[in-house]
């Protein structure tokens, strides 16, 4: 019997995108860090998974279409290859893997980043939905992706919600999740 997505734990991934990172020459902190921020303001049960995988837009869109497709992930949170530099590919993978972009993610996202540093306005954060899974592209250093997720994740329980994915809420001393009253 399988369960209804209120009744399991959520499964997140977080894949950080880093040719560096993947070869082991400089230590991952994009993955910590967004897990460490998902630890502290989701409080409903939720399964964690990491990915470390090298820059490239067919190994990153591989590795997104496994994880919503094959492994049943609810959430997903990709750090890094998001700026303009060649080999920063994940908005264009992510695209290739997705059905629906919704791009207001991506506006808050720099909105609430440029308050903090001029930089942002070259970050090309974005959100997806594949099937039952909403993919989520974040910038690298974890100082910005708290700044990210602090913006957006109020409608992402919502977002899950109407997708079919599990159930999750959040400690609303951090975040508190918006759900529409009926």
């Amino acid at each position: 019997m399988t369960q209804s997505p209120a009744d399991r734990p959520a499964h997140i991934a977080i894949v950080t995108v880093s040719d560096r990172a993947a070869s082991g020459a400089y230590e991952d902190r994009g993955g910590p860090g967004a897990e460490d921020w998902l630890r502290a303001t989701v409080t409903s049960p939720m399964d964690i998974t990491r990915r470390i995988i090298p820059d490239g837009r067919e190994i990153v869109a591989d590795c997104l279409r496994d994880l919503a497709d094959e492994q049943g992930a609810d959430l997903i949170l990709i750090t890094g290859g998001t700026g303009p530099a060649p080999r920063d590919q994940t908005p264009e993978a992510m695209a290739d893997v997705i059905d629906k972009e919704l791009p207001g993610f991506g506006e808050e996202m720099r909105r609430a980043s440029l308050r903090e540093v001029p930089t942002a306005i070259l970050s090309r954060q974005t959100a997806g939905i594949r099937g039952a899974t909403l993919m989520i592209t974040l910038p690298g250093k974890p100082s910005a992706i708290a700044t990210c997720l602090d913006a957006v994740f109020a409608a992402v329980p919502y977002c899950l919600d109407l997708i079919g994915a599990a159930y999750v809420e959040t400690d609303p001393a951090r975040i508190k999740a918006f759900r529409p009253k009926t």
